[in-house]
């Protein structure tokens, strides 16, 4: 399901106040496992959701803290692009809006866009390995 191309979508996560009671949510209704992951200072939480049938894929089920608090509450898929911050400015030269600018995650880069009609989407580079 994810690709590492440029236009290609590398992962799908949600933003919401209380993740732990959403995940619990995603795991009755969609059969989702929870794989608990720490976030930086052991504060709260993030949780990468997987199937037991199909291991490879995998989506975030978030807290809107820290980087991930001015999120929108909403399943949002990320487009791998070459570089974030040219793909937020050509957003902007298209009639698109910027909702969060670029933002370094440690291994990745990743903005979030509004479209012209109002659709919202994340834009993604990793970064190379080292």
């Amino acid at each position: 399901m994810y690709s590492k191309a440029p236009g290609g979508i590398s992962w799908i996560d949600l933003t919401v106040d209380n993740a732990a009671e959403t995940k619990d949510f995603y795991a009755k209704v969609v059969g989702l496992d929870s794989m608990g992951q720490s976030m930086a200072d052991g504060e709260y939480e993030d949780y990468v959701m997987t199937t037991t049938e199909d291991p490879e894929f995998a989506v975030g089920i978030c807290h809107a803290k820290g980087p991930n608090q001015d999120m929108p509450s909403q399943w949002l898929m990320y487009f791998n692009v070459s570089d974030v911050e040219l793909a937020l400015q050509e957003c902007v030269k298209m009639g698109g809006t910027v909702i969060k600018p670029m933002t370094d995650m440690g291994s990745f880069e990743m903005g979030v866009i509004k479209d012209p009609a109002g659709a919202v989407a994340g834009v993604i580079k990793a970064k190379a390995e080292t």
